[in-house]
Order: C-alpha cells, then structure tokens, then sequence
C-alpha cells in the first residue's frame, strides 16, 4: 500500500473535524470532488467540500446517538482531488481511478461532492472492486434521464448511468419526488423506485440487503428545502434531517463500503444550515461505518 498523495494531485484549505493526514493507517478517507460543471439551475457545488470542512467545527466529535466519539475511528482527510474546469470526461475518469486506489486499499471512501455526477464514477470504480455491489439512492429527483440538454453526463442522467452499470434492479431509489413522466416509466419497470419515504422502505429492505457491498449516494436536496435551502435545484416537501439519520442509523450494520454526500451548494445557503447538516451527516456516517481502536471503545 502506497501514499496515494504520491499518484494524484490534492488541494489543500482546511480538513474535517477530527481527521488526519495519515492515509496508509486509517480505514475511512474524506475525499473533496469539486466537480460542478452541468450543474443546470443554481452552480456552486464546488465549494461544498470546503465549506462542509470548515463549518465541521462548530460540531463535537462525539455522537450521543452512537455513542461513539471521532476519536475512536482512524480517518483521514486527502483534501480536493485536482480537477480540470470543462473538461467533463476526464475529470470523470480522474475520480475513478483515485476512487479505483483506495478501494484496492481496502478502505472505505466518503467523498464530499460537487454535483451528483460526481457519484458515476465512484460507483464504476467500487463495482470493479465489489462484483455485488447495490447501491442505495437518496434524494429528491430521480435523475434517470437518459440525456439532458444534449449531454449523457449530467447530474440529470447520473442514476440512469449507475443503472446501466451494476444494472438496474440493484439500483435502490428512496426518497423521490420528482421526475418526468418517461424517469418514472422507468424507474417504476426497472429499478426499486420508492417515493417520498425512506426509513420505512429502508427498514423492509434491510434483509434482502444484509451481507451485499452497498454504496450510498445522498443528494442533500433529499432533505426538504426548509431545513436545506444550500443546494442547488430544491424540491419542497421532502424529509427532516430526523430522517436521514435514522436511516445512516438503520444502515451501521450493513455492508457500506462507500457513501458520497452532494449538491450542498454554499452560496444560496442561509447560516450554513446545510453545510452543517452535511457535516454531521459525514461525522455519523464516519462513527457509523467506521471500525473502532480496540483499545478507546467507550464503556456504554
């Protein structure tokens, strides 16, 4: 196992609550993916790894619904891959082979998009590692278009992409409550299309799901826009915050090998708010999934 800082170009300007630079060690890295290119109604997603990092702070590194503090888990934070501006193919193929090292390395990756495109890669790079892999989708749209405005690589057809690759039965859809009528054509015929509720679909799934490599992809406008005004196309009427860490809750015992977090979209944020919820997504998910120092377990 090498420095993967030795093979790719990171950028550097603050890292997450808790976390090291100490990549051969930890078991969970942080990755910052920029990417905010056919971003179609409010861009900005590029300066969501940033701002989710330096707002981390205002959190504590102990979680009272887990029980588990920061401390306990070795994770650390690579920064921002180096992308190039435009240049929507190879920056696509540039996560997926950073993405491809990591999990060679056997870790899990959380990365911080950026738009949803950002998740294709990742997941083409963590089905060529895990064969049976499933992925879990939560957000507000769909995104199973088969173009968008001319472009098959948009975050409008990200999910149709992912359905193409590890096929679309193994492709979970919760949470979603928008789409054009030929998305739920075939969303409803092919993949596991589930509207508006997560946690309960989500608690019915689990056991057809226990044992399998699972990936989870969360765009932040999943969460109704009132408690996440920062992303950039907002869809009212979605779930509390409650809700998205009752299902990373339900999930702590699953076979998570990977998650991203997207579309926080910094500047049409109100306080911070979603950048904050972000944050602490990424915190449980890190005391979630993350596996314990034998030695700094708490005695609960």
């Amino acid at each position: 196992m090498g420095n993967l800082k030795d093979k790719f170009t990171f950028l550097q300007g603050g890292v997450f609550l808790g976390s090291t630079d100490n990549y051969v060690d930890s078991w969970i890295c942080i990755l910052g993916l920029p990417l905010d290119v056919t971003s179609t109604f409010r861009p900005g997603s590029r300066f969501a790894p940033q701002s989710i990092r330096s707002v981390s702070e205002v959190l504590e590194e102990f979680s009272p619904f887990l029980k588990r503090d920061l401390k306990e888990v070795a994770f650390c934070d690579l920064g921002d891959l180096e992308l190039v501006p435009g240049r929507i193919r190879e920056n696509l193929t540039r996560i997926e082979e950073v993405a491809s090292e990591v999990w060679k390395d056997g870790k899990l990756l959380l990365s911080l998009g950026g738009e949803h495109l950002v998740s294709y890669p990742l997941i083409r790079a963590a089905r060529s590692h895990y064969p049976e892999l499933a992925v879990l989708h939560f957000d507000a749209h769909a995104d199973l278009r088969e173009e968008y405005q001319g472009e098959k690589y948009s975050h409008a057809t990200v999910m149709r992409l992912v359905a193409e690759e590890i096929g679309p039965s193994h492709l979970y859809q919760l949470g979603i409550r928008s789409c054009t009528w030929e998305e739920w054509v075939y969303g409803s015929e092919n993949t596991n299309l589930f509207l508006d509720h997560i946690e309960l679909p989500l608690s019915r799934l689990l056991p057809e799901l226990k044992g399998r490599p699972l990936y989870l992809t969360l765009d932040i406008d999943v969460v109704d826009p009132a408690y996440a005004p920062g992303t950039g196309t907002p869809e009212p009427g979605g779930c509390r915050p409650q809700d998205i860490f009752s299902a990373l809750y339900l999930l702590k015992d699953a076979h998570i090998i990977g998650l991203d977090i997207v579309e926080v979209s910094p500047a049409y944020d109100m306080g911070n708010i979603t950048s904050i919820l972000a944050a602490k997504l990424v915190r449980e998910a890190i005391l979630a999934f993350g596996p314990s120092y034998q030695n700094k377990m708490h005695p609960y």
